[in-house]
């Protein structure tokens, strides 16, 4: 792993003179540096040759080199619908609303309004690392963290210094790249811009395209400016603005989507002393987007509109703040809290007859949260160590509404105006390791988590393709217990481990069928054949348990294998809302996944990447009626050093062509992941 450096961990090891060869560290999941080997809970490191990997164009494509890292669907979000870019890790959040908290540099980076995760105002050649922290984090970062943490750093830039690169590929594909760190007063600028697009590929299979289906292009662009100095001799400061803005073609003439978001940050880090460190941090950001849906008759010649969701304000802004006391005993003790106040609002219209929509809604609200946590880390004996964490978070829902008006007239045809809501809700954490030999370390660990239903879940009704799903502003709070036992042993170039895992999810929001057409029903009215009905829910419970094994080998100098793999088992254990669903497994979890990344530089200034990835089959409904099949796909790519400044790259993902199913109707029409696609570019950098 490498070593996330902090102003105030290296200031503090200055001041005490300490060797120079640093432990692996982790700030993720205890939100400051702590040494890997004391942490209880699993950390997946992908590292920056991987993320910027020329086989992959987006962030979540590389993240997912980790088997434990999932996405909602199949599909990363070249293709994927931006409200369905959700985060699962081991299972325990297959939804677009994502169960898992994305941090970029310490500061949420999932929807206010949704809780997905908008992948493409993340630059992949800006990133140093990530860190993946599946079941733990929770007693430090709180309510999104339930089934996780994912943390991704961005470089340091140093003056002077900057790159630019193109890259041109199949179905229209290009993009550009360009950044540049100039020394600006007592810092560094870091100025950075990136434009992507491609013409895309048909999100339908080819043996159910038809006339009205259209290839599914997507283009954006990102900026930002970053400055990092000092502002005084023991106080660093980093300023951040990111802009980006995306626009999609979802696979049929009416269904497109727009997104815009603006984002700052002033993030300040500090020493008091060589043993007490300490971070602040506030952030705000801005964003709305716009999306058209649509039905599709059963023959795909013609698409009727459902809704057109023609403005989703957003809002965050949030203030955190934690300290670090090392003791001499080598214990330390991480304190701190924040405060996040998101708000937004779906304004669309919807009901389309005769060639015109008849009526429109508005719905939304706001959400507060405000925590405080401490977490211990303890050693008991040499070799042995204890974690101990608590978290105590407040939170309000309030303005939630749902307006609904005639368009014709603009009369007022319902209000409901949603009682405000409050609750506490405490996250403690636990857990030990042991290294008996230099060799082999073991750990376990639990925690017990909760998450908020986010504004969408909880006041968005919608219709997508023939299904129909009701919001539900009495959604419960999720809460989760996990837990871990695993071991790692290293010998040499060899890194072997393997990780036992259980989870608990009680009252987990899920989108639960009511009705299947053809006829007419409560809530849904008449519902044509194929078409589905469904209401946000709160099942009793669901159980989760699984194996996670991994591997990392450099055969020498010029090879590296690293490998992983999940086997798991997700299934609803209490539905008092659905009891048809007990025993079902959940939708979008596969019994079995795993990832491959082979690295070869067979001579000097020349290097080779293969990944490879497959899954079990797995179901995309609540029935367990529309079983995926399984997949395996492999990636190539390789880059050409032609001189310290100048390289050559390409790339051909999906080798094989491989059918890759992401979702499948009720009319037994398949969607699927992009065929084979080649790719090729040069980066010049100074």
């Amino acid at each position: 792993m490498r070593i996330i450096p902090t102003l105030a961990l290296l200031s503090a090891l200055a001041a005490k003179a300490q060797v120079s060869t640093l432990a692996p560290l982790t700030v993720t999941a205890t939100r400051a540096p702590e040494p890997l080997s004391a942490v209880p809970f699993t950390v997946d490191t992908v590292r920056q040759d991987a993320l910027g990997d020329s086989a992959s164009f987006t962030v979540d494509d590389a993240l997912r080199g980790s088997a434990d890292f999932s996405l909602f669907r199949r599909s990363d979000s070249l293709t994927a619908n931006p409200t369905t870019q959700g985060v699962s890790l081991r299972g325990l959040g297959p939804s677009g609303a994502s169960r898992s908290l994305v941090l970029l540099d310490g500061v949420p980076l999932n929807d206010p309004f949704g809780g997905w995760v908008p992948w493409s105002s993340v630059p992949a050649d800006s990133l140093q690392e990530a860190e993946v922290v599946p079941g733990g984090g929770a007693a430090a970062w709180g309510n999104e963290a339930l089934a996780g943490v994912i943390q991704l750093f961005s470089k340091d830039p140093q003056p002077g210094n900057g790159s630019a690169a193109l890259r041109l590929g199949d179905f229209g594909t290009a993009s550009a790249e360009l950044s540049q760190a100039v020394r600006a007063g007592p810092g560094t600028l870091d100025l950075r811009g990136e434009t992507f697009t491609t013409e895309g590929t048909g999100l339908v299979a080819a043996s159910n395209r038809g006339p009205v289906d259209t290839d599914a292009s997507m283009r954006h662009n990102a900026e930002s400016a970053r400055w990092l100095g000092k502002v005084s001799p023991l106080v660093g400061m980093t300023v951040t603005l990111r802009r980006s803005e995306e626009w999609r073609d979802n696979g049929t003439p009416y269904q497109q989507n727009h997104l815009r978001l603006s984002f700052g940050s002033v993030i300040l880090r500090g020493v008091v002393g060589p043993d007490l460190s300490w971070t602040l941090a506030t952030y705000a950001q801005d964003q709305n987007s716009s999306q058209a849906f649509s039905s599709v008759n059963a023959a795909r010649t013609s698409e009727t509109p459902a809704s057109l969701q023609f403005a989703v304000p957003a809002s965050a802004f949030g203030v955190s703040g934690s300290a670090r006391v090392q003791e001499p005993s080598g214990a330390s003790t991480t304190f701190g809290g924040d405060l996040r106040s998101v708000a937004g609002e779906t304004r669309e219209d919807f009901l389309y007859s005769k060639g015109a929509y008849t009526e429109q809604r508005f719905a939304g609200g706001r959400q507060a949260f405000a925590g405080l946590f401490a977490e211990r880390l303890q050693p008991l004996a040499p070799g042995l160590s204890a974690m101990v964490g608590a978290r105590i978070d407040r939170w309000q829902d309030t303005d939630g509404h749902l307006r609904t008006t005639a368009l014709a007239t603009g009369a007022l045809l319902t209000e409901s105006l949603y009682p405000d809501r409050s609750g506490t809700e405490l996250s403690p954490s636990a857990g030990l390791t042991w290294a008996p030999t230099p060799e082999l370390s073991l750990h376990m660990a639990g925690q017990h988590a909760s998450r908020q239903p986010t504004l969408n879940e909880l006041y968005r009704p919608f219709r997508q393709g023939n299904t129909t799903t009701l919001a539900n502003p009495l959604l419960l709070t999720e809460h989760a217990d996990t837990a871990e036992l695993g071991a790692r042993w290293d010998r040499g170039r060899l890194s072997l481990s393997v990780t036992a895992f259980a989870a608990r999810l009680d009252d987990p929001v899920s989108n639960v069928t009511l009705a299947q057409g053809p006829g007419s029903f409560p809530l849904f009215g008449i519902l044509a054949a194929g078409s589905t009905g469904q209401e946000r829910l709160n099942l009793g419970r669901v159980d989760t348990k699984g194996l996670q094994l991994g591997a990392r080998w450099s055969l020498a100098r010029c090879l590296d294998v690293d490998a992983s793999a999940v086997c798991e088992s997700a299934t609803v254990g209490s539905a008092p809302v659905a009891p048809g669903l007990v025993g079902r497994s959940v939708p979008e979890v596969p019994r079995w996944n795993a990832s491959l990344r082979v690295s070869w530089q067979p001579v000097a200034r020349v290097f080779l990447v293969l990944r490879a990835r497959a899954a079990s089959s797995q179901y995309d409904d609540d029935q367990n009626l529309l079983r995926l099949a399984p997949y395996a796909v492999a990636d190539a790519s390789v880059r050409f050093l032609l001189s310290e400044s100048f390289e050559l790259f390409g790339a051909v993902d999906n080798l094989g062509d491989a059918r890759v199913e992401t979702a499948r109707s009720a009319l037994g029409v398949f969607n699927v992941a992009p065929g084979r696609a080649g790719s090729a570019g040069v980066r010049l950098s100074w």
